[in-house]
């Protein structure tokens, strides 16, 4: 005999685990894309750390994730990419690279791994390319090879984020469907989130971010040619900047995470602030006010999930400082302000 109360409590019981498990799903993602992304880039170290990872307490720096990038190398001309070398430094190999994972988890980040190519005298790998079909297939073969081997480590050590390449604008131009299914490889053995970091100039000609998570940008914005911009200089020079990527967000329906940002303490550091050079005069109020226009303009828009600043070392004591024109804050009045940042 049909029992009419017995079916429909089990109905309702159905749709309370149905709707429960809904909510679940909605919380998780509205809480990955909330947080914001207070990132670090490590530089890989040149030998075996076991100890601390950033080299001061995170509840002083107040960031959340680090960046970790095992690099690989390329001759200029060359179609085979070298990688996991004997002669690498430490932190740039698998071990390195997986001590160091560990080693950050341990102490309560979430971590991004991110593949970086170097290329010999540093010449940009948005430029690499080739001129013959063999060519080209040799190359995307050993690239392959290279991301989908930290893919696997990625998905081994439970990595919350992994970056499939990193400002390859002329190889994602000229082989748009190599990307896609490299996407689709990397998505067999990584099961985590996913983003690719586009130079400041290339993220708009991207073809494949419906198949990633983030819209990932290297945000060397060229902004102002002064030798110690104010703060209100470079904020407003990063209006344009704001507007195109709330648009290239909005038509993809992906928020954006700078993979890569930062200023050197040097003059006219909002200017050409790619240039990674030692020239140049220490000027540590210009980086400041760069820092500041930058979060000001970007940390409160609900479309921009965070990034990651460039760059960090473990050997927190020993390095930055006052007389220092590189890109790391360490030991610089601008930490102090990115801390305040971080913290919220």
């Amino acid at each position: 005999m049909f029992n009419f109360s017995k079916q429909l409590s089990a109905y309702f019981r159905y749709m309370k685990n149905y709707l429960t498990l809904v909510f679940v799903y909605l919380y998780s993602c509205f809480a990955l894309y909330s947080q914001k992304v207070n990132g670090l880039s490590f530089v890989a170290p040149s030998q075996k750390i076991d100890s601390t990872l950033v080299g001061i307490p995170k509840s002083k720096i107040n960031c959340n994730y680090i960046s970790l990038m095992p690099y690989g190398f390329i001759p200029e001309g060359s179609t085979e990419l070298k990688f996991n070398s004997e002669w690498q430094w430490w932190g740039e190999k698998m071990e390195g690279t997986s001590t160091l994972i560990q080693l950050a988890k341990k102490e309560g980040y979430k971590i991004m791994l991110k593949p970086h190519v170097w290329k010999r005298h540093g010449s940009f790998t948005g430029h690499h390319g080739y001129t013959s079909e063999k060519d080209w297939k040799a190359f995307e073969t050993s690239f392959s090879n290279y991301i989908l081997t930290f893919a696997q480590l990625a998905q081994k050590e439970k990595v919350e984020l992994f970056c499939i390449g990193t400002e390859w604008a002329k190889f994602v131009e000229e082989r748009p469907e190599y990307w896609k299914k490299l996407i689709n490889e990397v998505k067999k053995v990584y099961f985590g989130k996913l983003t690719y970091a586009a130079n400041w100039d290339e993220y708009k000609k991207v073809t494949f971010w419906n198949q990633l998570d983030y819209i990932g940008v290297d945000a060397y914005f060229p902004l102002v040619d002064d030798k110690t911009p104010s703060s209100a200089q470079v904020k407003y020079a990063l209006l344009n900047p704001l507007n195109e990527l709330r648009i290239v967000s909005s038509s993809n329906n992906k928020p954006i995470l700078f993979t890569e940002f930062g200023y050197r303490s040097v003059d006219n550091t909002a200017h050409q602030p790619w240039e990674a050079g030692r020239e140049g005069i220490v000027n540590l109020q210009a980086q400041l006010n760069a820092y500041e226009a930058f979060f000001e303009s970007f940390w409160s828009q609900s479309f921009i999930s965070g990034g990651f600043i460039w760059k960090w070392f473990a050997d927190h004591e020993n390095v930055g400082g006052e007389n220092n024109n590189g890109f790391t804050p360490q030991n610089k009045p601008v930490e102090k302000l990115i801390q305040k940042w971080y913290s919220f």
